[in-house]
């Protein structure tokens, strides 16, 4: 009788044991191999890159989420929330709010700067921050000229103390940082030019005019190899090369409306999302020579490679979906539904993309 008793003890500790570490997987430890989706009625959505299926969907009260950003140890997304002129920081095992910091109205684009211990917010006073028409009429296609400037906050990753604020132009979008982390570039799309702030101080330093070249620039890149800048260009439908001291290279038309971008993480290829014309354009970073074109769904704004680079996935708001592309074959391979209004996407491990890596 004895002997039966310890067994089942024995059996019950194995089995709470084996509860626990289950618990802890899910609960605790930081999910890896995995991509996360904001969508713009609220919901936070971590998909399973191994089976691409949706695994975990939190929506907290208040919460309108854009813009994303997780932090280099993947303990922590940060999103910029449009109706609460916030930023909001989820742990990631859970997804659940750990801090909410104030920023201004109309909170649009997150980035960590290159060293992780820091991340950057936009606000646009000036933008009423709402999704665009369903027809694919832009809706910031208006004179923004007289709107009040975009501003860049800045808090500390961990502490999430506030940083330096900097004053920016007309409709602030796409941000990068020069590879060692010195300066801040950002897209002023309503000014038509790239502002160049000191980093560790938000200082203005100066702005490049690309006027002559195109309009309304939305993203900007950094190459891997550090040797130039790539920048899209909404309204005008161009790509750009600029040098790292800021001179234009060269630049070449798109298809319509090209808003994210992203290198390869060999700095070969450029990858360029032409919201309105529906394709991911492929371009060669030397000669920026058209490779490939693949048709996508609508308002494709933000994408993603995977981690193992084998795949790109497409945040497509107006199709409700996430696409998903062969980045070699140039084909798409599948597609996750269910989504209303999906607007950014970034993986960890950290991967390229349009709001991810450099």
């Amino acid at each position: 009788m004895g002997k039966i008793l310890a067994a089942v003890v024995v059996v019950v500790v194995v089995a709470a044991v084996i509860a626990g570490a289950v618990i802890y997987e899910k609960d605790y430890r930081v999910p890896t191999n995995v991509a996360y989706v904001t969508e713009e009625n609220g919901k936070i959505d971590m998909i399973d890159l191994v089976t691409m299926k949706v695994v975990r969907t939190v929506q907290p009260t208040d919460v309108a989420p854009r813009g994303e950003a997780v932090t280099d140890d993947g303990k922590f997304l940060i999103t910029a929330a449009k109706d609460t002129s916030d930023i909001v920081i989820f742990s990631t095992p859970q997804l659940k709010v750990v801090a909410r910091k104030h920023v201004g109205d109309n909170p649009e684009f997150i980035k960590l700067d290159p060293s992780g211990s820091r991340v950057y917010a936009t606000f646009e006073p000036g933008s009423s921050g709402g999704p665009p028409p369903a027809n694919g009429a832009a809706a910031d296609d208006d004179d923004d000229a007289n709107e009040p400037p975009a501003q860049i906050a800045a808090f500390n990753v961990g502490s999430w103390t506030v940083g330096p604020v900097s004053t920016a132009g007309q409709e602030t979008e796409g941000v990068e940082f020069s590879p060692d982390g010195k300066y801040m570039l950002v897209c002023n799309e309503a000014q038509n030019n790239v502002g160049i702030f000191d980093a560790a101080s938000g200082a203005h330093i100066r702005d490049i005019d690309l006027k002559p070249y195109g309009l309304r620039p939305r993203d900007i890149k950094v190459s891997p190899l550090h040797t130039f800048y790539s920048i899209t260009m909404e309204a005008s439908g161009t790509l750009l090369k600029m040098d790292m001291n800021f001179n234009v290279m060269k630049s070449v038309p798109t298809a319509a409306k090209p808003y994210g971008e992203s290198f390869d993480r060999a700095g070969k290829r450029i990858f360029v999302a032409a919201a309105m014309a529906r394709k991911l354009q492929v371009f060669d970073a030397d000669s920026l020579n058209l490779i490939a074109e693949v048709p996508i769904g609508q308002r494709c704004w933000h994408f993603t490679f995977t981690p193992d680079d084998s795949k790109i996935l497409l945040a497509c708001g107006r199709s409700n979906a996430i696409d998903i592309v062969d980045p070699n074959s140039y084909k798409e391979v599948g597609q996750i539904g269910g989504f209303n209004l999906p607007w950014g996407i970034v993986t960890y491990p950290r991967a390229y993309g349009s709001l991810g890596l450099p």
